[in-house]
C-alpha cells in the first residue's frame, strides 16, 4: 500500500489561486459585453455632458469654447431654475409620503386577506406595468376632463384640473400615486412575507393584540425595506420628467414643470445643450445629496434601535 501524502499548505493556497484566476479571467469575459454597453451609454455619456457644462456648446452651430463655471453662474441666477426646482421638490414631497404610506398599508392588507390574494396584488401591481404615455392619456382623457371626466362626473363639478396652477400639481401627483404604488407596495409584501411566523405566535401567548404586533414586532422588522423603498422614491421623484411633460407640459404658467423638463426645453428648444447640462448637474448633485442623507440618517436609527 502506498501512504497517502496531506497536500501542504503552499500547495492548496496554489491550487486555490489558480482557480479563483481562472474564474476571473471567466468572469470577465461573461461580463464584458455588459461592461462595455455600461462604459459605452452611461460612463462615456456622463462624463461628455459633465464636459459640455462648462462649455457654450450649442446644438444649433454656435461657437464652442471653455466658458469654466459661467453656465452654473447663469443657472443660479436664474428665477425659472429655481422655480422648476422648486416644483421638483414640492412633487417629491407631495409623491412620497403617500407612496410609501399607502404602499405599506396596501401590503398589510393584502398580506393579512386569506382569500383571493392573486387578484389584489395583481389590482394594485397592474398600473406600474403600465408604460407613462398610456398612464397620460388615460388620465388627460377619461379622469380629468371638465365635461365627461370621472371626477367631474362623478361629483357633479366642471373642476379644470390641469389647467388650474394651484391644482394641477395636485392633479399630476394623483396620477403618480395610482400608477406608481404598485412597486413600493410589492417590496413591502416580499418583506412582510419574511418576516419568521413563531415572533408573531410568542407575541400572541404574551397577550399582544393587533396593534402591539405591529408596532413592536412589524414597523421595526420593516425599517430596512423602508429606508430602501423611502431612498429609491427620493431618486424618482426627483428625476420626474414623463407624466408632467405628457399631461401639462410644465404649465399652467410653469406650476408643474420639473427641473428635467426645464433642462430639456433649454437643451431641445433653446439648443443650449452646454447650458442644459449644467442644469442637469445641478439637479445630479441635488439626488446625490438627498440619498446619502437619507441613507446616514436611517443608518443612525438603526444603531439607535439596535
Amino acid at each position: 500500500m502506498t501512504a497517502t501524502v496531506a497536500p501542504t499548505a503552499t500547495a492548496v493556497a496554489a491550487v486555490k489561486s489558480k482557480v479563483r484566476r481562472g474564474w476571473t479571467e471567466h468572469g470577465l469575459l461573461f461580463v464584458a459585453p455588459f461592461l462595455l454597453i455600461y462604459l459605452v451609454f452611461l460612463v462615456w455619456p456622463t462624463l461628455l455632458g459633465f464636459q459640455m457644462s462648462f462649455s457654450s456648446v450649442n446644438v444649433a452651430g454656435g461657437n464652442d469654447h471653455f466658458i469654466g463655471f459661467g453656465n452654473y453662474a447663469e443657472a443660479f441666477a436664474d428665477p425659472r431654475m429655481w422655480r422648476s426646482l422648486w416644483n421638483t421638490l414640492v412633487f417629491t414631497v407631495l409623491s412620497t409620503i403617500p407612496l410609501v404610506l399607502l404602499g405599506l398599508v396596501l401590503a398589510l392588507l393584502v398580506h393579512h386577506l386569506r382569500f383571493m390574494q392573486w387578484l389584489w396584488r395583481l389590482s394594485f401591481f397592474g398600473p406600474f406595468l403600465l408604460p407613462s404615455a398610456v398612464v397620460s392619456i388615460l388620465w388627460l382623457q377619461m379622469i380629468y376632463p371638465p365635461e365627461y371626466g370621472l371626477i367631474n362626473g362623478t361629483l357633479g363639478t366642471d373642476i379644470v384640473w390641469l389647467g388650474d396652477p394651484s391644482l394641477a400639481m395636485w392633479s399630476v401627483v394623483l396620477t403618480t400615486v395610482w400608477w406608481t404604488v404598485g412597486f413600493n407596495f410589492l417590496l413591502y409584501l416580499a418583506a412582510l412575507q419574511s418576516i419568521p411566523q413563531h415572533l408573531y405566535e410568542a407575541a400572541a401567548i404574551d397577550g399582544a393584540n393587533a396593534w402591539d404586533k405591529l408596532r413592536s414586532i412589524t414597523l421595526p422588522m420593516l425599517r430596512r425595506t423602508t429606508a430602501l423603498i423611502v431612498v429609491l422614491q427620493l431618486v424618482a421623484s426627483l428625476k420626474v420628467f414623463d407624466q408632467i411633460y405628457l399631461m401639462t407640459g410644465g404649465g399652467p404658467e410653469d406650476a408643474t414643470r420639473s427641473i428635467i423638463e426645464y433642462a430639456y426645453d433649454i437643451g431641445f428648444t433653446g439648443y443650449r445643450t452646454g447650458y442644459a447640462s449644467a442644469v442637469s448637474y445641478i439637479l445630479f448633485a441635488l439626488i446625490v445629496i438627498v440619498s446619502l442623507a437619507q441613507l446616514r440618517l436611517f443608518r443612525k436609527r438603526e444603531e439607535v434601535a439596535s
